[in-house]
C-alpha cells in the first residue's frame, strides 16, 4: 500500500507529532513557534482527534510565564501537555 507524501516545514511537522500525543496545549503564540500553535489551535477547532481519540484542549495564555504555569498545572494533574515556544520566549 502506497502512503501519501506531504511536503511541509519543520514547524508544521513538529505540530503534527505534538498534536498526536497531546491532551492539553497551553500556547502563547510568538515567532518562530507561532506556526505550531496556530496549527494546533486550528486542528482542535476542527475537532481533529489525537491518538487517544480526543480533541486537544487549547488554552491561549497572555504571556510565556502563563503558558509555563498552565503546562506545570496540567502535567501535575496527569495530562499529556504541550507548549510551543522559542528560546527567546524562555529568556
Amino acid at each position: 500500500m502506497k502512503r501519501p507524501m506531504k511536503t511541509m516545514d519543520g514547524n508544521h511537522a513538529a505540530a503534527h507529532a505534538g498534536y498526536a500525543y497531546t491532551d492539553v496545549a497551553a500556547i502563547y503564540p510568538i515567532t518562530p513557534s507561532s506556526v505550531m500553535a496556530e496549527a494546533t489551535d486550528e486542528w482542535a477547532t476542527q475537532g481533529r482527534k489525537n491518538i487517544f481519540g480526543q480533541t486537544v484542549q487549547v488554552v491561549e495564555m497572555q504571556s510565556e510565564a502563563g503558558a509555563a504555569g498552565a503546562v506545570h498545572g496540567s502535567l501535575a494533574a496527569g495530562a499529556m501537555t504541550s507548549t510551543y515556544t522559542a528560546s527567546q520566549g524562555l529568556l
